[in-house]
């Protein structure tokens, strides 16, 4: 049970903390993070949009390849009855 009370305990007092201490975390945290170079983003985001084209043109083409197997099953039910 001690343990659990130390975690409340160490909880309020992370809460208590002042604004200016939460700040100077936060930044230090802030200077800890890199960042992407324009060409990387640049590259990434030419990698995104031929990735959504290329699947965008394969979901088009199973769709027609679905739509042309259902019509063909229609007209053999059709054909049969």
């Amino acid at each position: 049970m001690s343990s659990a009370s130390d975690a409340i305990k160490k909880k309020d007092e992370e809460k208590s903390e002042g604004v200016g201490e939460f700040l100077r975390k936060t930044r230090a945290e802030w200077d800890k993070t890199t960042f992407p170079s324009s060409e990387d983003v640049r590259n990434t985001t030419v990698i995104v949009i031929i990735s959504v084209i290329f699947f965008a043109i394969y979901l088009y083409l199973v769709d027609l390849g679905w739509v042309f197997l259902l019509e063909q099953l229609k007209s053999l039910v059709n054909y049969i009855t």
